[in-house]
Protein backbone atom coordinates (compact mmCIF):
# COMPACT_ATOMS: atom_id res chain seq x y z
CA UNK A 1 0.00 0.00 0.00
CA UNK A 2 1.10 3.73 -0.91
CA UNK A 3 2.00 5.78 1.62
CA UNK A 4 -0.06 8.70 2.36
CA UNK A 5 1.15 12.02 3.96
CA UNK A 6 -1.97 14.13 5.58
CA UNK A 7 0.61 17.13 5.82
CA UNK A 8 3.22 19.11 3.52
CA UNK A 9 5.01 21.91 3.95
CA UNK A 10 1.97 23.45 2.13
CA UNK A 11 0.33 22.90 5.64
CA UNK A 12 3.09 24.15 7.50
CA UNK A 13 2.61 27.56 6.41
CA UNK A 14 -1.04 28.34 8.18
CA UNK A 15 0.90 27.15 11.15
CA UNK A 16 4.50 27.76 11.59
CA UNK A 17 7.22 29.26 9.43
CA UNK A 18 9.76 26.91 7.58
CA UNK A 19 12.61 27.37 5.06
CA UNK A 20 12.15 27.30 1.65
CA UNK A 21 15.52 25.32 1.31
CA UNK A 22 13.71 22.91 3.44
CA UNK A 23 13.52 19.62 1.16
CA UNK A 24 9.76 18.53 0.77
CA UNK A 25 11.12 14.67 0.88
CA UNK A 26 12.83 15.03 4.51
CA UNK A 27 9.35 16.67 5.95
CA UNK A 28 7.63 13.81 4.54
CA UNK A 29 10.02 11.58 6.40
CA UNK A 30 8.66 13.25 9.74
CA UNK A 31 4.70 12.99 8.73
CA UNK A 32 5.18 9.84 8.08
CA UNK A 33 6.63 9.27 11.48
CA UNK A 34 3.86 11.53 13.54
CA UNK A 35 1.31 9.36 11.31
CA UNK A 36 2.40 5.72 12.86
CA UNK A 37 3.93 7.40 15.90
CA UNK A 38 1.67 10.04 16.90
CA UNK A 39 -1.78 9.85 15.15
CA UNK A 40 -2.39 6.03 14.68
CA UNK A 41 -2.04 5.68 18.36
CA UNK A 42 -4.26 8.31 19.54
CA UNK A 43 -6.90 7.07 17.00
CA UNK A 44 -6.43 3.43 17.20
CA UNK A 45 -5.53 1.26 14.93
CA UNK A 46 -9.28 0.32 13.68
CA UNK A 47 -10.24 4.09 12.90
CA UNK A 48 -6.67 4.88 11.76
CA UNK A 49 -7.00 2.47 8.53
CA UNK A 50 -10.48 3.24 8.28
CA UNK A 51 -9.79 6.89 8.12
CA UNK A 52 -7.05 6.46 5.87
CA UNK A 53 -8.28 4.59 3.65
CA UNK A 54 -10.50 7.65 2.00
CA UNK A 55 -7.10 9.09 0.95
CA UNK A 56 -5.82 9.81 -2.03
CA UNK A 57 -1.90 9.29 -2.85
CA UNK A 58 -1.39 12.97 -2.91
CA UNK A 59 -2.97 13.42 0.24
CA UNK A 60 -6.00 14.89 -0.68
CA UNK A 61 -9.90 12.95 0.40
CA UNK A 62 -11.85 10.73 -2.32
CA UNK A 63 -15.25 11.83 -3.31
CA UNK A 64 -17.15 8.81 -0.96
CA UNK A 65 -15.42 9.88 1.85
CA UNK A 66 -17.78 10.34 4.91
CA UNK A 67 -18.94 13.18 6.33
CA UNK A 68 -17.66 12.65 9.96
CA UNK A 69 -14.23 11.90 8.52
CA UNK A 70 -14.05 14.89 6.34
CA UNK A 71 -14.63 16.68 9.67
CA UNK A 72 -12.10 14.95 11.53
CA UNK A 73 -9.45 15.85 9.14
CA UNK A 74 -10.74 19.44 7.96
CA UNK A 75 -11.97 20.68 11.35
CA UNK A 76 -16.76 21.51 12.11
CA UNK A 77 -18.62 24.02 14.06
CA UNK A 78 -21.33 21.15 15.96
CA UNK A 79 -23.33 21.72 18.66
CA UNK A 80 -21.91 19.92 21.95
CA UNK A 81 -24.58 17.69 24.25
CA UNK A 82 -24.84 20.77 26.10
CA UNK A 83 -25.75 22.78 22.84
CA UNK A 84 -22.82 24.94 22.84
CA UNK A 85 -21.06 25.86 19.97
CA UNK A 86 -18.03 24.19 19.11
CA UNK A 87 -15.13 25.41 17.06
CA UNK A 88 -13.26 22.27 15.79
CA UNK A 89 -10.22 22.53 13.97
CA UNK A 90 -9.28 19.45 12.93
CA UNK A 91 -6.66 17.00 13.38
CA UNK A 92 -4.05 18.94 11.38
CA UNK A 93 -2.66 21.11 13.53
CA UNK A 94 -2.09 18.36 16.26
CA UNK A 95 -0.52 16.01 13.61
CA UNK A 96 1.65 19.29 12.30
CA UNK A 97 3.39 19.89 15.94
CA UNK A 98 3.84 16.85 16.27
CA UNK A 99 5.87 16.26 13.18
CA UNK A 100 7.70 19.95 13.70
CA UNK A 101 8.98 18.52 16.90
CA UNK A 102 10.27 15.51 15.54
CA UNK A 103 11.91 17.17 13.23
CA UNK A 104 13.38 19.86 15.02
CA UNK A 105 14.72 16.75 17.61
CA UNK A 106 16.20 15.28 14.64
CA UNK A 107 17.40 17.89 12.72
CA UNK A 108 19.67 19.30 15.71
CA UNK A 109 22.46 16.29 15.26
CA UNK A 110 23.50 15.16 12.25
CA UNK A 111 25.28 11.17 11.50
CA UNK A 112 28.47 11.27 10.42
CA UNK A 113 30.87 8.44 9.91
CA UNK A 114 32.71 8.49 13.48
CA UNK A 115 29.26 8.82 15.12
CA UNK A 116 26.45 11.62 15.84
CA UNK A 117 27.38 15.61 15.97
CA UNK A 118 25.39 18.45 16.68
CA UNK A 119 25.42 20.71 13.37
CA UNK A 120 26.86 23.73 13.02
CA UNK A 121 26.55 27.15 10.48
CA UNK A 122 28.56 29.77 9.16
CA UNK A 123 26.12 32.22 9.91
CA UNK A 124 24.07 31.38 13.19
CA UNK A 125 25.23 29.09 16.46
CA UNK A 126 23.55 25.89 16.96
CA UNK A 127 20.66 25.83 19.91
CA UNK A 128 22.68 23.50 23.01
CA UNK A 129 20.80 20.40 23.72
CA UNK A 130 18.73 21.55 26.53
CA UNK A 131 17.59 24.57 23.71
CA UNK A 132 16.41 22.03 21.81
CA UNK A 133 14.84 20.22 24.31
CA UNK A 134 12.97 23.05 25.47
CA UNK A 135 11.82 23.80 21.95
CA UNK A 136 10.60 20.18 21.49
CA UNK A 137 8.62 19.88 24.37
CA UNK A 138 6.93 23.23 23.88
CA UNK A 139 6.17 21.86 20.21
CA UNK A 140 4.54 18.60 22.12
CA UNK A 141 2.78 20.51 24.41
CA UNK A 142 0.80 22.56 21.87
CA UNK A 143 0.37 18.79 19.62
CA UNK A 144 -0.92 17.88 22.93
CA UNK A 145 -3.41 20.76 23.25
CA UNK A 146 -4.62 20.62 20.06
CA UNK A 147 -5.18 16.64 20.98
CA UNK A 148 -7.83 17.63 23.48
CA UNK A 149 -9.90 19.15 20.92
CA UNK A 150 -10.08 15.99 18.57
CA UNK A 151 -10.94 13.88 21.99
CA UNK A 152 -13.95 16.03 22.45
CA UNK A 153 -14.73 16.12 18.97
CA UNK A 154 -14.96 12.36 18.64
CA UNK A 155 -16.03 11.93 22.33
CA UNK A 156 -18.87 14.87 21.07
CA UNK A 157 -19.77 12.41 18.18
CA UNK A 158 -18.85 9.10 19.20
CA UNK A 159 -22.39 7.66 17.42
CA UNK A 160 -20.36 9.06 13.72
CA UNK A 161 -17.63 6.85 15.31
CA UNK A 162 -17.98 3.47 16.11
CA UNK A 163 -15.02 2.17 15.49
CA UNK A 164 -13.02 4.78 17.96
CA UNK A 165 -12.96 3.27 21.35
CA UNK A 166 -10.85 5.27 24.33
CA UNK A 167 -7.94 3.76 25.34
CA UNK A 168 -5.40 5.27 27.55
CA UNK A 169 -2.59 3.04 26.79
CA UNK A 170 -3.24 3.53 23.06
CA UNK A 171 -2.62 7.08 23.15
CA UNK A 172 0.67 7.20 24.08
CA UNK A 173 2.96 9.19 21.74
CA UNK A 174 6.14 6.47 23.41
CA UNK A 175 8.54 9.56 23.04
CA UNK A 176 10.64 11.70 25.30
CA UNK A 177 8.75 14.75 26.40
CA UNK A 178 5.45 15.53 27.18
CA UNK A 179 2.78 12.65 25.45
CA UNK A 180 -0.72 12.63 24.24
CA UNK A 181 -1.11 10.49 27.42
CA UNK A 182 -0.87 13.97 29.14
CA UNK A 183 -4.28 14.94 28.61
CA UNK A 184 -5.40 11.79 30.28
CA UNK A 185 -6.03 14.06 33.12
CA UNK A 186 -8.97 16.13 31.78
CA UNK A 187 -12.57 15.42 33.58
CA UNK A 188 -13.84 13.40 30.66
CA UNK A 189 -11.28 10.63 30.52
CA UNK A 190 -12.08 9.63 34.04
CA UNK A 191 -14.60 6.47 33.79
CA UNK A 192 -18.06 7.31 35.34
CA UNK A 193 -17.26 11.17 35.20
CA UNK A 194 -19.73 13.38 33.40
CA UNK A 195 -17.62 15.26 31.08
CA UNK A 196 -18.43 18.77 30.94
CA UNK A 197 -15.94 19.86 28.51
CA UNK A 198 -13.29 20.83 30.69
CA UNK A 199 -10.03 20.85 29.32
CA UNK A 200 -6.42 19.97 31.64
CA UNK A 201 -4.94 24.10 31.53
CA UNK A 202 -1.53 24.19 29.43
CA UNK A 203 0.57 24.81 32.20
CA UNK A 204 -0.42 21.57 33.08
CA UNK A 205 0.10 20.20 29.78
CA UNK A 206 3.62 21.37 29.30
CA UNK A 207 4.77 20.09 32.19
CA UNK A 208 5.75 23.36 33.33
Amino acid sequence: MNTVYLIDQITFQNYEDLSANIKSDRIKFFVKKAQELDLKPFLGHALYYDFIQYFNTDGTLQDNTPQPYKDLLNGSEYLDRYGHVVLYEGILPMLVYFTFARFIEADAIHYTATGPVIKHHDNADPLTPQEVAKLVQQHRSVANAHANEVEKFLRDNKVDFPLWNYNPKNRSSRQAGPRIRGIDKTIFNYPGDDYAGNYLPLTQVSGN
